[in-house]
């Protein structure tokens, strides 16, 4: 198993969601976040002046089973993709156990629907 964490601009979270569920990803977490990027730029609406070196994102939190690891990498990266700077990472980090807390069932049979072997 693997974990796969996104860092993605929120104008493409609906795209992402949307292609992770194409590729039968059944589950992830989100959560909004900002980070710092390389690009420092000002812009001014309004009249308003507004540091944009401060950027929202989302971070997506994906488990899965490492015949689905690269499906759900491209998925992501076409989805997210916009070709502009600030496009965000996607990192791979190996993850030991699942558990299901309601069965108690271990390993990564917990990361799919049982009716659906995918």
């Amino acid at each position: 198993m693997k974990k796969i964490e996104a860092i993605i601009r929120k104008t493409k979270f609906d795209d992402v969601k949307e292609a992770l569920i194409a590729t039968d990803i059944e589950w992830f977490s989100y959560s909004e976040v900002r980070g710092v990027g390389k690009d420092r730029e000002e812009r001014i609406y309004r009249g308003i002046v507004y540091d944009t070196s401060y950027i929202e994102r989302y971070s997506l939190s994906i488990i899965v089973r490492d015949i689905n690891v690269e499906k759900a990498v491209r998925a992501i990266q076409k989805a997210a993709c916009t070709g502009e700077i600030g496009d965000g990472r996607i990192f791979i980090f190996p993850a030991e156990d699942a558990i299901s807390i309601r069965t108690g069932e271990r390993g990564d049979t917990t990361l799919f629907n049982s009716n659906n072997t995918k």
